[in-house]
């Protein structure tokens, strides 16, 4: 599983759902959902 930082959790956790997507300059990234509370998670340069 792809860790990320929840800033409202300020703690790394395992994200939910996770998805890879490419920002708008064209860098890839991750995108999911903190399982705690819910806040979308975000991280540059990650892969599934």
């Amino acid at each position: 599983m792809t860790q990320a930082y929840c800033v409202k959790c300020k703690a790394k956790r395992e994200m939910k759902s996770p998805q890879n997507i490419t920002m708008k300059n064209g860098k890839a990234a991750v995108q999911g959902i903190c399982p705690v509370c819910g806040t979308k998670l975000f991280r540059i340069g990650g892969k599934v």
